[in-house]
């Protein structure tokens, strides 16, 4: 008999809508610093969404169910966090395809497919500046966690220490991509907002974890 993993993508989808929603004003002063300042409204909107459809979702399968919500995160959130999103929602959702379980070699793989979807369409690299400074170290934490046999809540906490690490970093650096690269050096000495967004929803997640296993 297989475990059925929707519940478990459910739960992490949730999660990241719930807590991109809650933290609006947050992430939208971040982005105000050297941006301009829509980013968490964006986010925020597009999120409700995804909360308000909740229940009209098809889910066929994990995949299925992850197609249905980057169709509506790309094209409900503004500016150019809706392709970034909803381009990694969908490669995600390509690397899930076909699992009948959803193990950490599988969240490894859905969470590099979804960088690599980033990349392209954000023609973004590391050191950029961007959300995937936080994203891509998180990522790695998760697989060294995988590696050595560490359970879910131990692995998931790890990899929200290291996004938020990661995240606080991107301060040194000098943005290259949106519209906080227009400012050149005098975005340095500011976190980038996607960075922190992925650590604050990293930490989300490593709260509500335990009580979800």
């Amino acid at each position: 008999m297989t475990e059925n993993p929707l519940p478990q993508v459910e739960f992490v989808v949730r999660t990241i809508a719930q807590t991109a929603v809650a933290n609006e004003k947050y992430f939208g002063d971040l982005d105000a610093v050297v941006g301009d300042g829509d980013f968490g409204y964006s986010l925020a909107r597009g999120f409700e969404i995804v909360l308000s459809d909740w229940d009209t979702f098809d889910r066929t399968d994990a995949a299925t169910f992850l197609r249905k919500v980057a169709v509506v995160i790309t094209s409900r959130i503004g500016g150019t966090s809706g392709p970034l999103w909803g381009t990694a929602f969908l490669r995600a959702a390509t690397a899930a395809a076909g699992k009948t379980t959803i193990d950490g070699q599988t969240v490894v793989a859905m969470l590099r497919a979804a960088m690599e979807g980033i990349q392209a369409r954000g023609s973004a690299s590391l050191g950029d500046k961007t959300l995937l400074d936080a994203l891509a170290p998180a990522t790695d934490e998760i697989a060294r966690q995988v590696g050595l046999g560490s359970d879910g809540p131990t692995t998931v906490r790890a990899a929200a220490t290291v996004a938020r690490a990661s995240a606080d970093e991107t301060a040194k650096l000098e943005a290259r991509r949106g519209r906080a690269s227009y400012t050149g050096e005098r975005s340095i000495g500011s976190v980038d907002p996607g960075a922190v967004a992925v650590a604050v929803i990293f930490e989300a997640l490593a709260d509500a974890w335990p009580a979800a296993s």
